[in-house]
């Protein structure tokens, strides 16, 4: 195929013009699902691929679909990703992977006309759980058929509000969540800003992922016995602290070694009797494991429980923990993967191909399709943050990239 053209100044134009939905902190954006801002913000996703010769359409829970239809009929090939953000996020996380998808679909009907297969663009809502703590992939839970009854009712902001009465607020039926699901998505293919290091430390401005990291997330109680800090002997002590501290260097030392992409982090403890002069009776903490390879992981979790319990049976101590938060690992379809390395390489676009250490829609688009994901080098690694940036240069290599795989998938 001949280059995929993608207009800089246009790709400019419609981040900063999505931007200014919701626009603040400078260059951040506060844009919560059901909000005045995400209604303005699909209003204009909607015209945009109207404009773009695409027929429009939204589901029960707001996603804004584009479609370019096939002439072979069959299932579609989409790509999108969420537009809301985090309180404040930047204007590019979700919001390009969406975008991307719009401008690759007006590239591809401009310059290619119909394809065999039918495309489809999508704006997601909720991804982020910015507004409902609890709801994070509301939009494409819905597309996949995992919003139970009872969850809109169930499922509150932080001022309390139903998510069904938000719906409702804006015109939209929870009544009638069920009907967003589909079973007619062939591949799901979802461009995102990298939101870490790794490409800006490579030098490259795009990545094919391969896989999505799976998780799990310890809550982790150490109890010994609470004492004076200096009447009570080191060697008679059953010192939490003192376990607590030889489990926290060791599980992130453990993940040290493996090497990337395992990484392990203690995030929050909390220490009972907080004193300066007293041993504490008991340490709460956390413990967030990540690896994206299923083998790996499950030894990275083995290396980690085993080093707890052989701390705490040495020093005496109690310990137990709960798993708050576990989700296995979103491997790609390869056949994806091989497509859109190839693309790349077609379009001059030089490329490394990693796993994503973050959640994204994917996992739950994973369900029903095959999958890949591209990212766009972040600046920095930031994201979450209005400071949170990629240049026009690399977005549009970003860019040519899932257009000319969605051209080899569709055309």
């Amino acid at each position: 195929m001949t280059p995929v053209t993608i207009d800089p100044a246009l790709v400019e134009a419609m981040i900063m013009e999505m931007g200014a939905i919701g626009a603040h902190s400078g260059t951040g954006v506060w844009r919560t699902v059901y909000s005045p801002e995400w209604v303005a913000a699909n209003d204009l996703f909607a015209r945009w691929a109207a404009e773009a010769g695409l027929s429009v359409s939204r589901d029960a829970v707001g996603n804004v679909w584009g479609k370019l239809e096939g002439s072979q009929g069959g299932p579609s090939i989409v790509s999108g990703s969420h537009i809301d953000t985090q309180c404040p996020g930047g204007r590019y996380d979700g919001t390009l992977g969406a975008l991307s998808a719009l401008i690759a679909l007006r590239a591809l009907k401009a310059q290619y006309g119909q394809p065999k297969r039918t495309l489809e663009a999508v704006s997601l809502c909720e991804e982020e759980g910015s507004r409902f703590p609890t709801a994070n992939f509301w939009g494409s839970r819905a597309i996949t058929g995992a919003i139970q009854q009872g969850d809109a009712d169930n499922t509150h902001d932080f001022e309390g509000m139903s998510i069904a009465n938000a719906m409702l607020a804006v015109g939209l039926d929870p009544s009638r969540i069920a009907t967003a699901q589909r079973d007619d998505i062939e591949s799901f293919v979802e461009l995102h800003i990298e939101q870490g290091p790794i490409l800006e430390h490579a030098d490259l401005p795009v990545a094919i992922v391969d896989a999505i990291t799976g998780l799990r997330h310890y809550r982790v109680t150490l109890r010994g016995e609470q004492n004076h800090a200096g009447a009570f002997p080191m060697d008679l002590r059953r010192d939490p602290m003192a376990g607590f501290l030889e489990i926290g260097s060791g599980v992130i030392n453990t993940a040290h070694r493996l090497g990337r992409p395992a990484v392990t982090t203690i995030g929050r403890v909390e220490v009972n009797p907080n004193g300066a002069a007293v041993v504490p009776r008991e340490i709460r903490f956390t413990i967030d494991v990540r690896h994206p390879h299923p083998a790996k992981g499950e030894e990275l979790y083995r290396l980690h429980e085993q080093l707890m319990l052989e701390v705490a049976a040495r020093r005496g101590l109690e310990i137990e923990w709960d798993i708050g938060t576990e989700k296995a690992p979103c491997l790609s379809d390869p056949g994806l993967v091989a497509t859109f390395r190839q693309a790349a390489a077609d379009q001059g676009v030089p490329t490394l191909t990693m796993a994503s250490g973050a959640g994204h829609d994917t996992q739950q688009m994973a369900k029903i399709a095959k999958t890949v994901m591209i990212f766009v080098r972040s600046e920095k690694g930031r994201s979450h943050t209005p400071e949170e940036f990629s240049t026009i240069a690399d977005i549009v290599a970003g860019i040519q990239v899932l257009a000319a795989g969605l051209y080899k998938l569709a055309y």
